[in-house]
Order: C-alpha cells, then sequence, then structure tokens
C-alpha cells in the first residue's frame, strides 16, 4: 500500500491552520478540477488527490491519526525500511484484509479507505462527493459524479499612462477589447497604482459562471513644472534677492493657471510657502483640494557695479560683517 503525504499534497506545513488549509484546498481544486481542465488527461486524478488530501486534513479526528501515522512512518523511513515493509495493520480500521479497497468507485486511495474508511462510516464502497459540498453545485463529468462550481472568471489588468494635468482633470481612454471601443472614465485625483475598474469586461466564467472584471493600472508620469506628494504639490520657484529680503509679490504657476503670492520679508533660500488648495483633488471627494508648496530658490546679483559694491559693503559694516575685497 503505497502512503500519502497529505500535506506535500496541498503544500502546506504539518503546523498550517485550518484556515490555510482550507485556502490552499480552494486553489488548489479550482485550478486542477476536470471541468476546467477538458483538454488535460492528468487534471481528474490530481483533482482526486487534492480532494483526498482536504478529506483528512480538514477532520481533526482523521489529521490526529494521520499525524500519527506520518510521524511512525518517517522514523521506519530513517531507519532504513523499505515502503513496502511498513506494517499497515495497526493503523487499520480492523484486521488486515478486512476492509474492502473499492478505488475505481469511491475515488480515494487504497490508503485512505484501509486507514480512514471506518472512520467516514463509508464502509466499503462509497460514490464520490469530493469534499465540495460546500464549494460546488452538483453535476456530472465523464459519467463520474463530481461537484461543479460556477468559477468567476479570471480578473485582467492592464496599464495606462496619463500626464499629472489629465489625473488633475479627469480622463478618458479608449480600450479595444474584442473588436469593441470601450470608453473608460479616469476620475480626478487618480495616483500611480490607482486601479480602474470595469465590471464583466475581464475572462469569461467557468460552468456558466460570473464574468471577471477588468483593471486599468494607473501610472502618472512626471511633470516638468510639479512634483506630487500624494494629494500636495511642489513647485520650485527662483526669486531675486531684494524680493526676499524686502518682501514682496510673484506670479506662480498652479494647474488651473497663475496666481499671485505674497513673499514676506526674509523669506529664506530653501523655505516652503504653502498655498491652501491649489493642490490635487481628492480622489474620494474631487471637490477637495490639496495644497501647493513652492519652494523658493534666491538668485544673487553677479554683475555688481562699482556702486553697488559700494553699497554692499556699506550694508555688511553697518551688520557688523568684514567685507574682503
Amino acid at each position: 500500500m503505497e502512503y500519502k503525504d497529505y500535506y506535500k499534497v496541498l503544500g502546506v506545513s504539518q503546523n498550517a491552520d485550518t484556515a490555510a488549509i482550507k485556502k490552499a484546498f480552494r486553489n488548489l481544486a479550482r485550478q486542477h478540477h476536470p471541468d476546467a481542465n477538458p483538454d488535460d488527461p492528468t487534471a481528474e486524478e490530481r483533482f482526486k488527490e487534492i480532494n483526498e488530501a482536504y478529506e483528512v486534513l480538514k477532520d481533526p479526528e482523521k489529521r490526529a491519526k494521520y499525524d500519527q501515522i506520518r510521524h511512525s512512518y518517517q522514523s521506519y523511513q530513517q531507519t532504513g525500511g523499505q515502503p513496502d515493509g511498513f506494517d499497515w495493520s495497526q493503523w487499520m480500521g480492523g484486521q488486515p484484509g478486512s476492509v474492502r479497497v473499492e478505488y475505481g468507485g469511491s475515488g480515494f486511495s487504497d490508503f485512505f479507505e484501509a486507514i480512514f474508511a471506518s472512520m467516514s462510516g463509508m464502509g466499503g464502497q462509497r460514490s464520490a462527493s469530493f469534499g465540495f459540498d460546500d464549494l460546488f453545485g452538483s453535476g456530472r463529468h465523464g459519467g463520474q459524479r463530481y461537484q461543479q462550481q460556477q468559477l468567476k472568471g479570471q480578473d485582467l489588468t492592464t496599464d495606462v499612462d496619463i500626464s499629472l494635468e489629465e489625473a488633475y482633470y479627469g480622463t478618458t481612454r479608449m480600450l479595444a477589447k474584442d473588436g469593441r471601443n470601450l470608453q473608460v472614465k479616469i476620475p480626478r485625483g487618480a495616483r500611480t497604482g490607482t486601479r480602474v475598474r470595469i465590471a464583466g469586461e475581464g475572462a469569461p466564467g467557468i460552468n456558466g459562471g460570473e464574468v471577471g472584471d477588468l483593471y486599468l493600472k494607473v501610472r502618472v508620469r512626471d511633470d516638468p513644472r510639479f512634483s506630487r506628494d500624494k494629494d500636495d504639490l511642489v513647485i520650485e520657484v527662483t526669486i531675486d534677492l531684494y524680493t526676499a529680503v524686502l518682501g514682496g509679490e510673484v506670479d506662480i504657476p498652479t494647474m488651473e493657471g497663475k496666481v499671485t503670492l505674497k513673499i514676506n520679508p526674509g523669506t529664506q533660500p530653501g523655505q516652503l510657502v504653502r498655498v491652501r488648495g491649489k493642490g490635487m483633488p481628492h480622489l474620494r471627494d474631487p471637490d477637495d483640494h490639496g495644497d501647493l508648496y513652492v519652494r523658493v530658490g534666491v538668485e544673487l546679483p553677479t554683475d555688481l557695479t562699482d556702486e553697488e559694491h559700494r553699497l554692499f559693503n556699506e550694508l555688511a559694516a553697518q551688520r557688523g560683517y568684514r567685507y574682503h575685497q
């Protein structure tokens, strides 16, 4: 009788909890269900194997017994024992030979039938339900009763690039799919990573299941003027020395045109000045906006006249600075 490593079949560790086992089972069952793989002759056996492993590991009593068997069998192998020499009789439901193995009729292996049939109230024969009562509706496949599930089709994703201006005002993209043109609206405030869902335009479902969805994954291109921090914008603006020292006004660009920014006297190079509400629209509330931050650069004069040199020297002396010729 061939030993079955059920943990390996489901791809989980021996310490996996019930939720992890169920999740692994669902994923593998969907992947290998015969109705989802009509052209794969190995899918049916793989599907049976997955179901059998879940039948044991989902049940605390069966799993406890299986863990004991597994430990005993691995210890036997470590001492050099051969697979066909292991004594299975101590683990069987009755005396050796008392279990009637009907692999072709039950859908379970002789290992399962010999060890776990009596725990399942199966007797010698059983029609294969494969433990899918909570996942599938009944159906037939090739004369063998399976459980069929209406599976939702796979969601599809495609990338789309937009400009910062398009992200600010919102935009549309035209997609060609299956001979049709789909006009998709990209909302105001979209960021890099924003996903726009187009319902029912993904892959077709299995067994009449719901069609999947199509997602546009947005990437906002870098802008030559503004950098973006979530819903705030940052722009670099250079002012002259005299405006920085004495204060004044300067026109700055925003996403909606120029505005006049007041510069306070003594503004320092690199200082950030906030302009409220001139940032990007919030994706969830596009009537509300982030802020625009102006990073001030100061341009120093390089072509001073002799008179300007004298005046700057006089100013430096008044401020207690020593001027070096």
